[in-house]
């Protein structure tokens, strides 16, 4: 049994350690860490999973972001997410997202993209995502969206920019 509940900055270099851990070395260069730049993750939607004993298994962030065409939306960017291997294969990881998509609901946030793959995320209902660019060298194909309700991506376009308070 895990328990869920809101990152503190207590928990920063702990889940830093996990994201260490879980992704490889670098992983601080990707492009999706350029739209995270001095930009803090939204607290009511960070959150980590401890066991019962208090440790730590598995962490979820997210980011404001803008997607900038004709006009301009705010999104969520989801991630990283992170579960720790030895936790792997125990549904941790669809606790975070279906736990932190209710409530960036309950927040009233329409949209969330991320970089991933479409198979794993399907099954939380994330779809490819087609007219919205990630900053380079994304692949395309692993752009994904959620929408909290019908028709929440319908008409945006653009790309992906470091939030704007829009």
């Amino acid at each position: 049994m895990y328990h869920l509940e809101q990152e503190t900055q207590d928990d920063w270099w702990e889940v830093e350690a996990l994201y260490d851990l879980c992704f490889a070395p670098g992983r601080e260069a990707l492009s999706s860490y350029r739209l995270r730049d001095d930009v803090p993750p939204i607290p009511e939607l960070s959150m980590v999973a401890r066991d019962a004993d208090g440790v730590l298994a598995g962490a979820i962030r997210y980011w404001p972001v803008s997607i900038v065409g004709d006009q301009t939306h705010a999104a969520l960017l989801l991630g990283p997410i992170a579960v720790h291997p030895t936790r792997q294969g125990e549904g941790l990881g669809g606790l975070l997202i279906r736990q932190s998509l209710g409530v960036a609901a309950q927040f009233g946030w329409e949209r969330v993209v991320l970089v991933g793959d479409a198979p794993y995320y399907q099954r939380f209902g994330f779809t490819q995502l087609d007219g919205v660019v990630m900053p380079p060298p994304t692949n395309p194909d692993r752009v994904l969206a959620f929408s909290q309700g019908n028709g929440a991506w319908r008409g945006v376009a653009g790309k992906v920019r470091r939030y704007d308070g829009a």
